[in-house]
């Protein structure tokens, strides 16, 4: 069973998710937080598997929070769930190394996806999320970032981050292109190192703006 701590300033929603969760039988709540440094404090005690995070805390926003949990835990995994889905929230969350963002209008069978996809050590995004990152596309925002990184990597760098955001794991990976697991394991930090992303959530980033997938929902796992 995944233990969770739970983070939201609001008792009402913490107790809908804590339902939500138990019904699951696959996640236990381990402790709540109501803001953002007790997130910290109860993460570096308790060391759980997975946060989730709400965005707008008292004295630590939900950002701040995911970026020194995973600073000392860099294992956590941190899933966001917010009400907003604007352009900065996402795309900070993403930076700071958040495996998920998925909206609290979801459906519960969509947060337990994101959660069993972030389990996994995968990313998720909400479809309305993802739409962010295609209407930044559109605009060349982010393509233009990284685009002669994008350029110096080579054939097989390519299929790898391709196969990356279309959900492979690295054993599965390894099977297809006939490679050792600890090769393919080196392709992703390399390509991590080469286009400047300390995470799998940035290499999704890029590899949405990229079109290196024609997924709207991004659900990986590596």
């Amino acid at each position: 069973m995944h233990r969770i701590l739970l983070v939201d300033d609001h008792k009402i929603m913490r107790d809908g998710l804590k339902a939500i969760l138990k019904g699951s039988g696959e996640f236990e709540v381990i402790a709540e937080a109501e803001t953002g440094s007790d997130a910290v404090r109860f993460a570096l005690t308790l060391r759980p598997h997975i946060v989730l995070m709400d965005l707008s805390l008292p004295e630590m926003s939900g950002i701040e929070a995911t970026v020194e949990i995973l600073r000392r835990l860099p294992d956590t995994r941190i899933a966001i769930l917010s009400m907003y889905d604007d352009e900065t929230s996402v795309v900070q969350s993403l930076r700071g190394g958040a495996r998920a963002f998925v909206l609290k209008k979801a459906s519960h069978t969509e947060l337990l996806e994101a959660l069993r996809t972030v389990a996994r050590g995968g990313t998720y995004l909400s479809p309305e999320v993802s739409d962010v990152f295609l209407h930044r596309v559109q605009r060349g925002d982010l393509s233009a970032h990284n685009h002669r990184a994008i350029d110096a990597l080579t054939p097989r760098e390519l299929q790898v981050m391709r196969m990356i955001a279309e959900g492979k794991t690295s054993k599965e990976i390894a099977v297809t292109l006939g490679l050792g697991l600890q090769t393919v394991r080196g392709y992703r930090k390399t390509l991590m190192r080469k286009l400047n992303v300390n995470n799998v959530a940035g290499l999704t980033q890029i590899a949405l703006a990229e079109g290196l997938t024609g997924q709207n929902r991004l659900s990986t796992s590596v």
